[in-house]
């Protein structure tokens, strides 16, 4: 197993990576331009985009998408095969056919407070926040605000329960 400060990849590079950042199988992810806090660690097969956020002490599964514009605070746990989105809008090209460039388009963000969960397969639209120590479910897609220590699921997401119920039994 190769950590990130042991093999050195050009995209990589471009990150800014706090202390004691596990990047599993550096050669097999794509990270650049973001900034990752301490003691993450980031599996296989991800995709941190330029201007993304990653607090201290978070979890990235394996095949992950995290998107310009999603700030993640500490402690985050997702999961396998969670997407984010930043475009609420999202076209290929403009009304007169031309290709949509780098000004074509609002950056929409999206923000995840301490302690949240996004299950497996989850997908994350723009312009969000889920709240502290929420839960989202496996293949729950997220299209509004989640409250503080709600537990969602669903397409679209909805509240089930409280986390904190959980937490008291841990």
């Amino acid at each position: 197993m190769a950590f990130a400060s042991e093999v050195q990849m050009p995209l990589l590079e471009t990150a800014i990576l706090g202390n004691d950042v596990r990047i599993y199988f550096p050669e097999l992810v794509n990270i650049y331009g973001c900034r990752i806090g301490d003691e993450t660690t980031v599996g296989p097969f991800v995709e941190i985009q330029k201007g993304a956020v990653i607090g201290a002490k978070c979890k990235i599964s394996s095949h992950a998408f995290i998107c310009d514009g999603v700030t993640l605070e500490d402690e985050i746990f997702v999961g396998h095969g969670v997407i984010f989105t930043n475009d609420m809008w999202p076209r290929a090209t403009g009304t007169d056919g031309k290709p949509k460039g780098p000004d074509d388009w609002q950056l929409s963000t999206t923000h995840v407070k301490r302690r949240a969960s996004l299950g497996s397969g989850s997908t994350i639209l723009a312009g969000l926040t889920i709240g502290e120590a929420a839960m989202v479910g496996a293949g729950s897609v997220v299209t509004k605000d989640i409250p503080d220590f709600a537990i969602v699921v669903g397409n679209p997401a909805r509240v089930v329960g409280d986390s904190r119920v959980r937490d008291e039994g841990n």
